[in-house]
């Protein structure tokens, strides 16, 4: 085995290894880029120079334990979203790119020199909130997380991304103080039923608190149209990530329990309901 490679024969060594081994040459090269925030061109730049011993140690055990089943964002501990990089641990979901929808549609809704009050529940990473206060740095936006472990990571993230955001630990609304404009949330939707469809490594690297939910997954939502109000000033806004299959029932839940209330529903671009807006 090489004592020193390039980027390059680093590469080659691990597209030898996932073959065998029933793994992907994605992982692998993701596996690279990764530490060092490279995007693909960068690595090209890179692929001629030597790698240091220490990392070329790392990148090994990390392309056998992904060939294992890790998800590679739990290997290097950090994941990319909206063209940014947020540590995650156990504790906390990797960041999808169906949620960067939800920040775009939620962003696109307020100009920017408009002032509001934003919470972003079961913050996890902090992605979401802490994406939002630096895209509009004039909103004062709060991360809540039932887990203090989480709440660490997003403080983590706020502070190295250099978003003046406030955290709080506690149960979805119980931890508020006043009222706000915007309420966001990825909450666990999945039901526990779900569990034989789902991926091996995810269940075994990701908080099962934050993926899974009671009552066929709806019963953060069942929860929000009865305690959201009380925190949200007039005409304030929900918006809320869903499960492909769950945009109707969610629907119905909330003009249920909010009659007055606008609920739109928004696919993703596979064309799968992926996301709720509640305008009260």
């Amino acid at each position: 085995m090489i004592s020193q490679p390039t980027y390059f024969e680093a590469q080659q060594w691990a597209f030898s290894y996932v073959k065998a081994h029933n793994g992907y040459r994605e992982d692998a090269t993701w596996l690279l880029r990764a530490p060092h925030e490279w995007d693909e061109t960068a690595l090209l730049v890179h692929l001629r120079d030597s790698m240091p011993l220490a990392e070329w140690q790392q990148y090994q055990t990390n392309v056998q334990r992904v060939c294992a089943g890790w998800p590679p964002q739990q290997l290097v501990g950090k994941a990319p979203f909206f063209g940014r990089w947020f540590a995650v641990t156990e504790d906390t979901l990797i960041p999808r790119v169906e949620t960067g929808d939800l920040v775009e549609w939620l962003l696109a809704d307020y100009p920017e020199n408009e002032e509001k009050r934003v919470v972003d529940l079961g913050t996890g990473s902090g992605n979401i909130g802490i994406t939002l206060k630096l895209a509009h740095p004039k909103w004062q936006v709060t991360l809540t997380d039932i887990s203090p472990q989480a709440a660490r990571v997003a403080e983590t993230n706020a502070h190295r991304l250099g978003a003046a955001v406030n955290v709080v630990v506690g149960d979805l609304i119980a931890p508020l103080t006043g009222q706000f404009d915007v309420l966001v949330m990825n909450p666990p939707y999945i039901a526990p039923s779900e569990q034989a469809q789902m991926d091996a490594s995810v269940l075994e690297h990701e908080p099962a608190q934050a993926l899974f939910a009671p009552g066929n997954g709806l019963a953060v939502y069942r929860r929000l149209a009865v305690e959201a109000p009380r925190v949200l000033l007039p005409h304030g806004r929900i918006y809320l990530e869903i499960g492909w299959h769950q945009g109707e029932a969610v629907r119905q839940l909330f003009e249920t329990q909010l009659p007055a209330a606008q609920v739109t529903v928004r696919q993703d671009e596979a064309g799968h309901d992926r996301m709720v807006r509640v305008c009260l």
